[in-house]
Formats: C-alpha cells, structure tokens, sequence
C-alpha cells in the first residue's frame, strides 16, 4: 500500500470554525488515522499549510501540532505547486477575492459557507470555478449530523409516507458581552463586516431542505435585530446592525411546508440546539444533532385537549428512539475524506459551488422578503 500527500492551504484557521472543526478535528484527524484511503488502496496524507493574518496566532498553532508551514502570505502559498487545495474558512467578507485567487493559480478550492455576501458574488465564484475546469466544494456539514443521517435513512424507508411539513428551531442565547464573554465573535452582529443570521444560517437551511426535502420555491421571512447594543471582544460598546433572529416560512416543491426559527436570542429549552419535526401521513419524527425519535402512524396516541386537568402522561414519551446502527464519525471530516477523493479520483461530491449560490441565493431572498414583507419565489439558478 503507498501513501503520498495532498498540500492544502488553510486560510482562515485562526479562527474558531478553521481551527477547532477543520484543522484540529477533520484535517489533522485525517493524518491521526493514516491518511484518506482511494478506491485502489493508496493512503492520502494532508499536509497543510496555515493562512493568516496573525503570525503570533499561526505560530502557536503551528507549533502546538507540530506542523512546520504558516505564512501570512497567501500568494506565496498559492504560487507552491506542492499545494494543490485550497481551503477558506475566513469572515465572508474576505473570502470572495481570496477564493479568485486561488481559482487564478489553478487550485481546487473547498470553502466555508456562505461562500459570498451576494448571490452576484457566489455565482460568479462558481462559474469561474467551472471555467477553470477545478474541483470545487462547499462545507455542507448538517447533512453529516448523526440525527440528519438517522433522518435521511427514514426518508429513504419510506417511514413518512407523504411528508407534510418540516418545522426546525434553531439557536442559543449569545451574551450580549457586557457582563459576560460573547460567544461568538462581534462581526457576526455587523452587517458591515458580512454579519447577520439570515446570511449565516439560510445557506444551512437551504442545502438542509434541499437534500433532503425538495427545492425551496418561495420564502416569507421575517428578520429582527433583537439586541441593539453590543460589545465586542475589547469591552468596548458597538451597535449591531445585522439581523440576529430569523424567521423563515419555505415553500418546497411537492406542497410541503417548512418553518423554521433561526435566533442567537433564545433561551434553550429543547433536547438539543436544533431540531427538526417532520410530519407525514404515515409518521412523525424529531431529528436533532445526535439524536431521533419517530412515532409512528399506528403507534400514535389520541390526545384529548381538556384545559381543567393536569396531563398525566408525558408527550415525550410516547416516542420511540431510532438506533445509530452504525459509528457516526465528525461530519466535516467525514465532507473532508469525501472532497479529497473528489480531487484526486472524481468521486461524487454535489455539495458544489453551484449548491452554494443557491444557499446565499435564499439568504438574499429571505431579507428581501423581510425588508418588502412579501412572499417571494426563489426561481432555479
């Protein structure tokens, strides 16, 4: 069995999503194990090489992994023929010239969502990816959740019969950063620097239902900026001018119906930070991160709606949990193996940039309905 080795540039992995979720638990993962393996046997190594601005930042993390490439020059890293990907998990904001960079110097490019500001900007990114004649992908990631993939498979059983409706609840309460920390950084909540949980999150949504429901047809949605003041990772107050809760109506094709709340200003009270109902003629389940339940149609109680009396049962309950069945591995490594074997064996890989214009396509959409208060219908790219 041979093994060589793939030069990936990183760029962006100073921060939290590149380096906890694609650095530390997909890239370097990979190596820990001993590589991707191709259909023919071989082992495929990565060997990164780290992006950013802060040279104090990338050298402790260089030197905390034993990893002897950084630079905080991107061109340079683009000119070494040795790299042959390149990766960008940067602020939006940053990633539409950085990505034409490295389309320029022929590279496969996996990046981030949303994989522009603009639907102008991602469509552009993709036609030019596909002028280049590279391998091009977007991190899809939810699609790899074990409660999705437990999702996906009774999708695929038949277990709904005709779905009905789709209704998800998504979010956490994020300190305001006064008193406490913030747990997310400050430009999430800056429109000006590619903030706001429409753009964030709406490209999740959209590959969410896509993949697994139907094409989005049309969206009403209605975006909030709860929280005015802010302060940022300095202490020091600012105002925040993107939209920090969502909340969205899809129509998808085949008459199913989708809501969904998006909120960094919810208190959580579910089993997990997401979740997804699905209801169909021939059953129900509840789908978050790790975990799904089902009830099915011939197991379905009979509630009685009596406001004088206490329930005396608990409507949890009567659901049935859905077994792993198998070992869930992280779901951006999992995306990773499946991008590598892409670039270096044309596997499949539809998560493309393409599948990405069409997610900013529904964040653009879904504050145009907003700022209009009006259904609008999302026409195929």
């Amino acid at each position: 069995m041979t093994t060589r080795t793939l030069g990936v540039v990183m760029n962006g992995v100073t921060g939290r999503m590149g380096y906890r979720q694609h650095l530390l638990r997909s890239v370097l993962a990979i190596n820990e194990q001993g590589g991707v393996t191709l259909d023919g046997g071989e082992r495929v190594l990565l060997d990164p090489v780290l992006v950013g601005r802060s040279e104090a930042k990338l050298a402790d993390i260089a030197a905390r992994h034993g990893l002897a490439r950084w630079t905080t020059d991107l061109d340079t890293a683009l000119g070494d023929p040795a790299n042959s990907v390149y990766f960008d998990a940067q602020v939006t904001s940053a990633r539409v010239p950085a990505v034409v960079k490295a389309l320029e110097a022929g590279k496969h490019v996996y990046v981030e969502k949303p994989t522009a500001e603009t639907l102008e900007d991602a469509t552009m990114l993709a036609r030019r990816a596909a002028e280049a004649g590279v391998k091009h992908g977007v991190v899809q990631d939810k699609l790899f959740l074990p409660g999705l993939r437990k999702l996906r498979r009774l999708i695929d059983g038949g277990f709904f019969g005709r779905i009905l409706s789709v209704r998800g609840e998504f979010g956490y309460w994020v300190f305001e950063g006064d008193w406490q920390p913030a747990q997310r950084p400050s430009w999430n909540y800056r429109a000006e620097d590619g903030g706001g949980i429409v753009l964030d999150m709406f490209p999740h949504w959209n590959y969410v239902l896509e993949n697994l429901f139907g094409r989005v047809e049309a969206v009403i949605a209605k975006a909030v900026t709860h929280i005015p003041v802010r302060w940022d990772e300095n202490g020091q107050e600012y105002k925040a001018t993107a939209d920090d809760s969502a909340y969205g109506i899809f129509e998808l094709e085949g008459g199913i119906v989708a809501q969904i709340n998006s909120s960094w200003d919810v208190r959580v009270n579910r089993d997990e930070l997401v979740e997804f109902q699905v209801d169909g003629t021939e059953g129900s389940a509840v789908a978050g991160l790790r975990r799904c339940r089902v009830q099915h149609r011939s197991a379905t109680p009979m509630p009685v709606w009596n406001p004088d009396l206490p329930a005396t049962y608990g409507f949890r309950d009567q659901w049935q949990e859905v077994p792993d069945n198998e070992e869930f591995d992280n779901g951006f490594k999992v995306q990773w193996e499946m991008f590598v074997r892409h670039v270096l064996e044309d596997a499949p890989f539809p998560h493309d940039l393409a599948s990405g214009a069409r997610g900013v396509q529904l964040a653009e959409l879904g504050l145009r309905s907003s700022a209009e208060g009006r259904r609008i219908e999302v026409p195929e790219l």
